[in-house]
């Protein structure tokens, strides 16, 4: 097992990292931007390294600072987080090049994956369905016209190499195309420096599902059970829940099952996550995997009773996974709401500040994961998201009422959030039935 672990990101995951690195035994270092000198994971870790300026792409995305700073501290791996450099494939190659551990798959794999057009057909290979579109990258717009008119509208248009909802487009007309696609390009260039696209049949109120697995290096795959992530705002998620309302018994596991598939065709190690859609129809269709723990693992965590991050550090580490297929129970029911430094009154615009008069929620069956404390200044150069409030009941019904509760319960003055905003979902009846899908906010609000 490690002695020492760098966590290469900040906010609430670098103090979740942290916090199972102590229980663990194990030492970490903080790396963190000048504007971050203030910030929690920097008391909590045992070292703390200033690694540059505010901007990202100078401290947090600066992987020789980070390199440098992991040999010089002793620390033998490197945890991500999510974000960043977590699905970086040329940083986990600098940090196999130095031999420390990335704590995630191999570089290869991450390169794999991370390219959707790539990861569309190695998933068809492994016998796994996929949305009806085209088989590699869109190599100008004429190809986009002719194959938007053979699949037939609504088309979707994504970045190959993308994530986080940037570098989509949905196009419901041969007249929007052209926009969408100079547009889409645009923004993947700018996001990822890569304006690769490719085009897939848009599904019209699909569910957005997914799989959490576990791999580790000697081929054992498990996964644990499913989340739902449809409630979405303009492909960014929202609410989460674990598990979800609309899949059967059988269709939990032929989706389970397929999710074990995928990662063995690609010989996946550490934790991952298998993203599908689901339509009306009960029919499923692959449409990316993520090559990192995700923001909303918490729900999957209260409902499983497993640490994900600890299984990361373990399986990081060589050590085989303890746990077997039988061996995960679903029990209850998880819900989590991302809390995010936001008005939604102004087109959800980011509202950095100073947070004063905090109350957290508590109470049986109610987790906070965050990184803001009283004072702290909350800076405009990262995510809006400041917390994600996540409660556990014997049922959805119960879970969503604790979450009533606990979002009555949080207080944080200084700044806007999206408290209000989450209360009309909570309420709406629709919600509350399960009648969801990832178009449920752009219908319900009119937030298209």
């Amino acid at each position: 097992m490690f002695n020492k672990i760098l966590v290469a990101n900040r906010g609430e995951i670098a103090v979740r990292i942290i916090r199972t690195c102590r229980e663990m035994g194990i030492r970490t270092v903080a790396v963190y931007s000048d504007i971050d000198r203030q910030a929690l994971h920097v008391d909590l870790a045992d070292e703390a390294v200033c690694i540059g300026p505010a901007k990202a792409r100078d401290s947090y995305l600066n992987t020789a600072n980070i390199i440098s700073t992991t040999v010089l501290t002793g620390a033998e791996a490197i945890h991500p987080g999510f974000g960043f450099l977590a699905e970086n494939s040329k940083f986990a190659d600098m940090c196999r090049e130095c031999h420390i551990t990335f704590i995630g798959p191999d570089p290869e794999v991450i390169a794999m994956m991370g390219n959707k057009a790539k990861a569309r057909q190695m998933m068809q290979q492994a016998g796994l369905p996929v949305v009806p579109g085209i088989e590699g990258i869109l190599p100008d717009f004429d190809h986009a016209r002719q194959a938007a008119d053979t699949i037939s509208y609504p088309v979707m248009l994504k970045a190959a190499a993308g994530g986080g909802g940037r570098g989509i487009r949905i196009v419901y007309n041969a007249d929007e195309l052209k926009k969408a696609y100079d547009t889409a390009k645009a923004e993947a260039k700018a996001a990822f420096n890569d304006d690769a696209l490719y085009l897939e049949k848009y599904l019209e109120e699909p569910r957005h599902i997914e799989f959490q697995i576990l791999a580790d290096h000697y081929g054992k795959v498990i996964h644990l059970g499913e989340r739902d992530c449809s409630i979405q705002r303009r492909n960014q998620k929202v609410i989460e829940e674990a598990p979800s309302t609309c899949l059967s018994s059988g269709l939990r596991s032929k989706m389970g099952d397929a999710a074990i598939r995928a990662a063995k065709a690609v010989n996946y190690k550490n934790a991952g996550t298998l993203e599908f859609l689901v339509d009306k129809n009960g029919d499923f269709y692959f449409m990316e995997m993520n090559t990192r723990i995700q923001v909303e693992h918490p729900v999957t965590e209260l409902v499983t009773g497993i640490d994900i991050v600890r299984e990361q550090i373990r399986i990081a580490a060589g050590e085989k996974l303890e746990l077997n297929q039988e061996d995960i129970v679903i029990r209850g029911h998880a819900v989590e709401c991302r809390i995010n430094a936001e008005n939604p009154e102004l087109g959800f615009r980011p509202s950095p500040g100073k947070a004063v008069i905090l109350l957290w929620p508590g109470g049986n069956g109610v987790r906070l994961d965050t990184a803001v404390y009283n004072g702290y200044e909350i800076p405009s150069a990262y995510d809006s998201m400041i917390a994600k409030l996540i409660t556990h009941g014997r049922d959805r019904s119960e879970a969503i009422n604790k979450m009533w509760r606990a979002l009555e319960e949080f207080i944080i003055e200084g700044l806007d959030t999206n408290i209000g905003f989450l209360f009309k979902i909570l309420s709406n009846k629709k919600f509350i039935n399960g009648m969801i899908s990832t178009s449920f906010i752009a219908n319900e609000y009119n937030l298209k």
